[in-house]
């Protein structure tokens, strides 16, 4: 700031201070066979409603929405879902267009590979706002009518081009214009009946647009006396114009004819195609189309060449299982092609690769060690989030759940898995019996809920946690089973008469391999430190590696500790004891400086679950008074 004149001159000094904010630990991301979805990226829904619009309701093959519901119904807000599929095909039908031969000339998709396409229906009649040039699509599935797309135009270059209108708003389809049908229609505009054959001197300008070229306004010479003289005008006075798009043929200028016949004017662009058009607006002065009657404003009609390729008037054109006749020229029938394989399922991690806000990750219901493995070591690698494992649902006894943890060949402190399936009412009313569903989706929302009340710092397990939406287990574990199950990581679901059905465990299948780590809370707290610092020091990139860089790092990262600690977060009376924060010339050393690093400890002394609570009672002897 200069300082020219006397007086008092205000400054903002910077603090020093750059806030770290916590980050999310409650975003899940499921991994599933869906009824219907996309396939190539992973989605977030906020409500098991949201998940059923975009990828489906229940399926007897796959466990993916029971997860999703029981994830919603026990606390949980955010969840990603990466759909897979194993040979999948879109359903889709093919219709022709309105040429005297017609031809395909719009393809109608399942906006998702899926046999759900195939209940889909494609109502197709002319737009509402301009009936000679647009149509509307009417979407309908099992007969129901849930989307119309109106005022829908076959030219590419118009603002309500089908493709574009489609994508952006449709739930269900995508719409594809045959891009080798084309036309050789030229786009017309005829005037209202009975318009004017003279126009005095002060109404001889008008604006026009030639193929979607851009408005240019023209000023019609004399002689203007009749109606030949006045289309002759017209005619001389677009020619002269210099097309303004270097994509416009020059021919739709230098071959634009004007003709006045039965009463009427008739201009005609001198290129044909999907993109020929005449359009006719009025002068913002001396305007004469009014009096000429030319322009939809002025009673005009325009037909533009992208008209005779709107799809046929009809009704029920049926996506996927279409009968290939009459304006129906051909028909895909959509699958949901064969059972995913692991591989499949192990592939739609990558997808989660770019969704860094991801911290829960499950595979409801693939049971299977190798499922575990694969999860625990993508987070692993990741650092970043935790994965729930599901044993299969046959491993229903001790033994079998011994046997699958002592079996993983990846002791991952980054995974955990939960023992056994739970029984709910089926939601579809199908199953008069309580069906069998896999704990992933309940252990994942109950994440959720107990990170939002308590903080990441609490294990997700206790009397707190109990479990909404199931009605039993598929083995009940006694105290004697699981003495045998929890030292080596397994985390038992059981019924208690007072709590009813809850979360008994909360240990890494990491248990053994790797102690400092063996608390679910504990690596999970680990994961929302590292992560919150390193969103938070970003600044700290190519600033200068010194004393001041160390203190500010010291004092912001001191800070966000400090907050966790009154949080409850951490052991310890006082902040000396629950952590520590040490930035300067011990850590970074001049050799540190000349490589371009700096180095920051963080150290904490995380809570650990009171597993064993233990109660010694002892008799006191009487005494006499």
């Amino acid at each position: 700031m200069e300082r020219l004149h006397p007086g008092v001159y205000i400054e903002e000094v910077p603090s020093g201070v750059r806030p770290i904010e916590g980050v999310s630990t409650s975003t899940a991301a499921f991994i599933g066979k869906a009824e219907k979805g996309p396939l190539d990226r992973a989605l977030m829904v906020t409500s098991f409603i949201e998940f059923q619009a975009t990828y489906g309701t229940f399926q007897n093959d796959s466990y993916l929405a029971h997860a999703a519901l029981q994830f919603f119904n026990n606390g949980g807000k955010r969840l990603y879902i990466v759909r897979v599929a194993n040979g999948a095909v879109a359903a889709d039908v093919a219709i022709v267009d309105r040429k005297g031969t017609p031809a395909k000339t719009l393809t109608i998709f399942a906006n998702s590979p899926g046999a759900w396409g195939n209940a889909l229906d494609i109502d197709v009649a002319d737009g509402a706002q301009d009936s000679g040039n647009e149509f509307k699509i009417t979407v309908k599935l099992n007969g129901t009518p849930l989307e119309i797309h109106d005022n829908l135009s076959m030219n590419p270059d118009a603002t309500n081009f089908v493709e574009n209108v489609v994508t952006a708003n449709s739930k269900l389809i995508k719409a594809v214009v045959d891009p080798a049908n084309d036309t050789t229609n030229r786009g017309t505009s005829v005037s209202g009946a009975s318009p004017a054959t003279t126009l005095p001197a002060g109404n001889r300008k008008m604006v026009v647009n030639v193929n979607g070229d851009g408005p240019q306004t023209i000023t019609l010479a004399n002689p203007l006396t009749t109606g030949g003289e006045i289309a002759t005008a017209i005619e001389t006075a677009v020619r002269a114009l210099v097309p303004l798009r270097g994509s416009t043929p020059t021919a739709a200028f230098t071959a634009f004819t004007a003709g006045f016949a039965t009463g009427v004017y008739t201009l005609t662009s001198g290129a044909g195609g999907k993109r020929s058009s005449v359009q006719v607006t009025n002068a913002p002065s001396e305007n004469g189309a009014t009096l000429l009657k030319l322009g939809r404003n002025n009673g005009g009609v325009e037909q533009a060449g992208a008209a005779v390729l709107r799809p046929a008037v009809g009704a029920n054109y049926h996506v996927g299982d279409a009968a290939v006749a009459g304006n129906v020229i051909s028909a895909t029938l959509g699958s949901d092609g064969i059972t995913p394989q692991e591989i499949d399922y192990q592939n739609g991690f990558a997808l989660l690769d770019v969704r860094r806000d991801v911290n829960i990750v499950a595979v409801p219901g693939i049971g299977s060690k190798t499922m575990v493995d694969f999860g625990g070591n993508y987070c692993r690698n990741r650092q970043d989030c935790f994965f729930v494992g599901d044993m299969g649902a046959a491993d229903d006894t001790k033994e079998e759940a011994q046997a699958f943890v002592t079996g993983l060949t990846v002791k991952s402190s980054y995974a955990a898995v939960y023992f056994p399936w739970l029984k709910a009412i089926d939601p579809t009313g199908v199953s008069p019996e309580p069906i069998l569903l896999p704990p992933s989706g309940y252990v994942a929302g109950m994440y959720a809920r107990i990170d939002s009340r308590r903080g990441v710092w609490k294990a997700p397990a206790g009397t707190e946690a109990n479990i909404g939406g199931a009605v039993g287990l598929t083995k009940e574990i006694t105290d004697a089973e699981q003495d045998t199950l929890n030292p080596i990581g397994v985390n038992v679901i059981r019924v208690f008469p007072a709590s009813g059905i809850v979360i008994w465990g909360a240990r890494t299948v990491a248990t053994q391999a790797d102690p400092e780590y063996r608390y679910v809370p504990v690596r999970r707290t680990a994961i929302f430190i590292e992560q919150s610092i390193y969103n938070g020091i970003q600044w700290a990139v190519f600033e200068p590696n010194d004393e001041d860089l160390w203190a500010s790092l010291r004092l912001n990262i001191g800070a966000f500790m400090m907050t966790l600690f009154r949080a409850g977060a951490f052991q310890g009376a006082t902040p000396s004891q629950a952590f520590f924060v040490k930035a300067d010339s011990q850590t970074t050393t001049q050799a540190d400086i000349d490589a371009g690093v700096v180095n920051v400890m963080v150290g904490f002394a995380p809570l650990k679950p009171a597993e064993f609570v233990v109660i010694k009672i002892s008799q006191k002897a009487g005494e006499s008074a």
